[in-house]
């Protein structure tokens, strides 16, 4: 039985409601991650971990679930408005970009588990920066599954900050390693957090980028330091 435009709408928003859980499986991953990161657990850090396992499984899942449907859309020549063709197809890359936000989690907690039994002081800076990116994580979530334009583009500004804070942070660990307070594997842990927590900020605003463009048809580029929003007719 060939689907209709009613039918493509309802497994669309099913495919939305699992990529929203998907969201909230990998913030809950990264939390237990930092979590472990700052108080070197490495228990914590192999239960972040583990929750990988189940984020890689969701991804597969949904990414043949989204294929399928667009397989039996275009066999059948089923109509659909351009507004759900681009949620459909922004679901394989919003899918795409939780999981490399599961991957960088999953770093932190490698580092995590390197530092186990020796919790570390790290610049008052750092816990700012995490807390910022959890935000981010948050907010992108509730950004994608409310089709939020307004919160997507706070997302995208958010970034800037996760930046700032990421060489205030190695700047003052380069003062404390030169003064003799800080050992140079420490120093680079705490490039590695910075990293991935920059990674993930990134990973974070393409979806932000694609909750727009899904909302509004617009196409959003980051140029000279500033978000830009043009139609598909102006080009990227």
């Amino acid at each position: 039985m060939s689907p209709t435009t009613a039918d493509f709408t309802t497994q669309l928003e099913s495919l939305r409601a699992d990529l929203a859980e998907q969201g909230k499986r990998v913030r809950v991953l990264v939390e237990a991650a930092l979590d472990a990161f700052f108080t070197a657990d490495a228990g914590k850090a192999r239960g972040a971990i583990e929750r990988d396992d189940a984020v890689d499984e969701a991804d597969v899942a949904i990414e043949r679930a989204t294929v399928a449907l667009l397989t039996r859309v275009a066999h059948d020549a089923t109509p659909i408005e351009d507004s759900h063709m681009r949620g459909v197809l922004n679901l394989v890359k919003v899918n795409n970009e939780y999981e490399r936000i599961a991957d960088a989690g999953v770093s932190i907690a490698e580092r995590a588990i390197a530092l186990s039994g020796s919790p570390a002081k790290f610049p008052p800076t750092t816990r700012v920066m995490t807390n910022s990116v959890v935000g981010i994580l948050r907010d992108v979530t509730k950004a994608y599954d409310r089709r939020d334009a307004t919160l997507a583009r706070l997302v995208l500004q958010s970034e800037d900050t996760v930046v700032m804070f990421k060489h205030e942070i190695l700047r003052e660990a380069e003062r404390e390693v030169a003064q003799g307070r800080m050992t140079v594997d420490l120093a680079f842990d705490l490039h590695e957090l910075a990293s991935q927590c920059l990674l993930m900020a990134d990973h974070a605003t393409n979806i932000a980028e694609q909750v727009i463009y899904e909302t509004t048809g617009l196409i959003v580029r980051h140029r000279a330091g500033e978000w830009i929003e043009r139609t598909v007719q102006d080009g990227a």
